[in-house]
């Protein structure tokens, strides 16, 4: 039986969020949901199927953001507090939902004793560092690891200045290689933006292939024979693996698979909805409440209106999907076929690891279900990963790939949508003075050298897109200015600083201890004349 082969990647990604300056700090709790409700529980879910000898086969990126957050001692002691907290919540709720609310006493008990399970995971197994999970799945040869830029930067918005993307992608390359021990052979540009000329710099790194953003090959100047369901080449030979967008809908959408009523509701949280005494000892100070992970009701309908989610209604429900979803593939690869002059279709389809258990509760689920369908002698599709495609060494098109991302619109809207723009001026100007500096006090030593490291650290920083998304969604807008200011403050610390030749020592060994990511910078990375010596 002809087969379609199947990339599945997933990307996981959180802004850099570390504050040690205060005891608690509201952002944190993104990175702690996501531990909790994603990565441990899909960790959990891979390990079984391990266990079970099921060969599966996944891709898998850890933005350089995330890595130096889940590698902090600060921030896994503060997942730790973060458990404990909800797990006396959930011994709390157990005992309030007997008493008064006995339809939800079932999900408090799940859980509860999900949060147990991940404490004693993250404790116990990963030994507070659940990258060495990743890591063995990665060894074991059912998921393949790839890197990402630095900062999550979107890329074709700095195509003028080569040095900083340069940065990006050898900054984002060391992360990978520090946390796993090896070298990577695949690269998530964040959104999928890529540029004409990208490939040069990624192929000067020893990058083999990009997942790509179905337009880099639809609107390519080159005709492709192949559409979106053959990878092709650039001209700096990098495989390009375009995204299959009607398949990815299919889940990622607001119609998508997880919008069905019979799922579980995201928003509506006892965080929210309980009584304000009940709820302070669980959620921010003054009184700031927060999303608990503790959510009783079913999507049901819009509005406030809602029925008590159904467990087991939701899981009959999430296998069903997994099959229509499977079955969707088999149809496309039976559409395409006999357009691909014998070439067997592929699909690659790309999802943020998040929506998975956090987003989606039950999403973890579908993707158990869909691993163990792909993995099985009788299913219409082979799963896959490009590493292991291009090891077959399949001929490649070379076309010219487009300007394109898989943002909405699939070019630079969201970034450049008038609300965010007044900052790239200002990111510029840091790029500017970064090669300025770095020019100007090249191969400094011991304490200056610190200071333009850390101005290195806060321009990389500056650049993430993430606080452009913010100001996009309009949601977390303050705190998004306040990061970007914040590092652009300092950046221009260092500036004024090193223009009198003086350190300010204090500012640095505090700016140090909270902005602690990319411990391996060398701010020569900005210095042209050297740049080739030490970093190619």
């Amino acid at each position: 039986m002809a087969k379609n082969t199947v990339n599945f990647i997933l990307h996981a990604h959180m802004p850099f969020v570390r504050h040690p300056e205060y005891s608690r700090y509201l952002e944190e709790d993104w990175l702690f949901e996501s531990i909790n409700e994603s990565y441990l529980p899909i960790l959990r879910m891979l390990k079984d199927l391990n266990k079970n000898n099921v060969d599966y086969k996944l891709t898998f990126c850890l933005s350089p953001t995330l890595l130096a957050m889940l590698q902090d001692e600060m921030l896994q002691q503060r997942f730790v507090d973060y458990l404990k907290l909800h797990e006396k919540l959930g011994i709390h709720e157990v005992s309030r939902c007997n008493k008064e609310e006995k339809e939800a006493v079932e999900m408090a008990k799940v859980y509860l004793k999900n949060i147990q399970m991940n404490r004693d995971d993250f404790e116990n197994l990963y030994k507070r560092n659940i990258l060495t999970g990743f890591k063995d799945l990665y060894e074991s040869g059912h998921v393949d690891l790839i890197a990402s830029v630095a900062s999550n930067a979107f890329l074709p918005l700095y195509q003028d200045y080569p040095i900083a993307v340069n940065a990006q992608v050898i900054l984002g390359i060391q992360a990978f290689v520090d946390a796993f021990g090896s070298k990577p052979q695949g690269f998530w540009l964040p959104e999928c933006g890529y540029y004409p000329g990208l490939d040069k710099i990624l192929a000067k790194q020893g990058i083999k292939y990009v997942p790509a953003a179905s337009q880099a090959v639809l609107f390519s100047k080159d005709r492709c024979d192949t559409g979106v369901f053959r990878p092709v080449k650039s001209p700096e030979n990098i495989a390009f693996f375009p995204r299959d967008y009607q398949l990815t809908s299919l889940v990622w959408s607001d119609e998508g698979y997880p919008s069905d009523p019979v799922y579980r509701e995201f928003y509506r949280d006892i965080g929210y909805d309980l009584d304000l005494d009940y709820m302070r000892p669980y959620i921010h100070e003054p009184d700031v409440r927060v999303f608990t992970g503790f959510k009783y009701w079913a999507i049901t309908q819009k509005g406030p209106d809602k029925v008590y989610y159904n467990r087991t209604k939701a899981l009959a429900k999430v296998k069903e999907h997994a099959s229509n979803y499977i079955y969707n593939i088999m149809m496309k690869g039976r559409q395409v076929r006999p357009d691909l002059d014998g070439e067997e279709p592929m699909v690659n389809i790309f999802f943020d690891a998040e929506l998975f258990g956090h987003w989606w509760y039950e999403g973890v689920d579908f993707l158990k279900y869909l691993l163990l369908d792909g993995s099985s002698q009788q299913s219409p599709i082979k799963l896959s990963t490009p590493c292991e495609v291009l090891d077959e060494r399949p001929k490649l098109q070379e076309i010219h790939p487009a300007f394109s991302s898989m943002g909405t619109g699939g070019f630079a809207q969201i970034w450049l949508d008038g609300s965010y723009v007044w900052a790239y001026r200002h990111i510029q100007k840091g790029i500017e003075r970064m090669i300025e500096l770095a020019d100007r006090f090249p191969s400094q030593k011991s304490l200056k050298k610190r200071f333009l490291d850390q101005a290195a650290r806060e321009l990389m920083l500056a650049m993430s897109s993430d606080w452009a998304y913010f100001f996009h969604n309009h949601n977390n807008i303050e705190f998004a200015r306040a990061q970007l200011e914040d590092h652009l403050q300092n950046f221009n610390l260092v500036y004024e600083n090193m223009c009198k030749n003086a350190v300010n020592t204090e500012w640095l060994v505090r700016c140090e201890e909270r902005d602690n990511i990319f411990p391996g910078m060398n701010y020569n990375i900005f210095n042209e004349d050297v740049f080739d010596k030490l970093f190619l």
